[in-house]
């Protein structure tokens, strides 16, 4: 039997969120539809954060309430404190996203908090979204190095999950927001990942700064992770973290997934129009690795 991988779509928050151009919602509802449109069945579609801060994600509550409601598509809302957590709510979100950086550098820099602080109010928001019904993704950010404090000590990368996973978190997503890791370092923390908390818990957000996204993305599949982010176009990085280029690109790692086997259920060819759609509406995207050689077959989507 075929085994699944699962793709979580993050182009419409990480991608969109460190972009100089600033797309409409009748923009973002055109992109979603072309994902939608090759198979892509959950997304991270927005982030009620400050708009003063994040102003490519203003229209958060609109656009959120505009997306079809389909029990077959899974939607998540990034979530940076207790305040955005209730405009979420406001906005009828049905599942949630928690971000905790590893150190105190980052922590500081992204959402203006001590690690002590920032841990307690992911949990306090996980724990309230469980109660509320809602699905609940934790996110441990500079999962294997931060741009301020260098390497992350995998004993306190494995405390946060621990704690974000008592706290009630569906899933736990660890991430290498600057694109710092190497195979090695993804095998051990992947392996030990599994081992904890199982392969229906634990999820891989690479980012593509060194060019290793994908290698680092098979890596985790190698050690039992089923459930990938990733961007289309290879848009992304945060704003708040020197060195974190664009996610690892969704078609490279449906194109890589698919070719090997796997089942992701989404169409490469009509991911390709996709990225069309991301190109034609902000000048920076590019494609992933796999779009030069994918747009010179005489079969290839326009």
């Amino acid at each position: 039997m075929t085994e699944r991988i699962l793709i979580n779509e993050v182009g419409l928050r990480d991608g969109l969120q460190n972009q100089p151009s600033i797309l409409s919602t009748d923009q973002k509802l055109a992109l979603f539809h072309t994902l939608r449109a090759a198979g892509i069945r959950d997304f991270e579609a927005t982030s009620f954060v400050s708009p003063k801060h994040v102003p490519q994600l203003a229209d958060a509550a609109e656009f959120l309430r505009l997306l079809p409601q389909d029990r077959s598509l899974r939607y998540t809302c990034l979530i940076p404190n207790e305040r955005g957590y209730e405009r979420a709510l406001a906005a009828g979100a049905t599942g949630i996203a928690v971000v905790l950086s590893a150190t105190e550098g980052l922590n500081q820099k992204n959402i203006g908090m001590s690690l002590v602080q920032a841990t307690e109010v992911c949990e306090r928001v996980v724990r309230r979204a469980k109660d509320e019904g809602l699905f609940a993704r934790a996110y441990i950010a500079a999962a294997f190095a931060c741009p301020f404090e260098g390497l992350t000590p995998p004993r306190v990368l494995f405390e946060l999950l621990d704690r974000m996973r008592t706290a009630g978190a569906d899933e736990l997503a660890i991430a290498d927001t600057i694109g710092a890791a190497n195979p090695r370092q993804v095998k051990d923390v992947f392996q030990e990942a599994i081992n904890r908390y199982d392969d229906s818990h634990v999820a891989a957000h690479f980012h593509d700064t060194r060019g290793l996204g994908t290698a680092l993305a098979w890596t985790a599949a190698e050690a039992g992770v089923r459930r990938f982010d990733s961007s289309i176009a290879g848009l992304g990085g945060c704003p708040f973290a020197p060195g974190a280029s664009g996610n690892v690109a969704t078609e490279d790692l449906v194109f890589m997934f698919n070719d090997v086997g796997f089942e992701t259920g989404i169409d490469f060819n009509a991911l390709l129009a996709a990225v069309g759609t991301a190109a034609t509406m902000l000048q920076a995207a590019r494609g992933g690795h796999i779009v030069p050689w994918a747009r010179s077959r005489p079969q290839a989507a326009e």
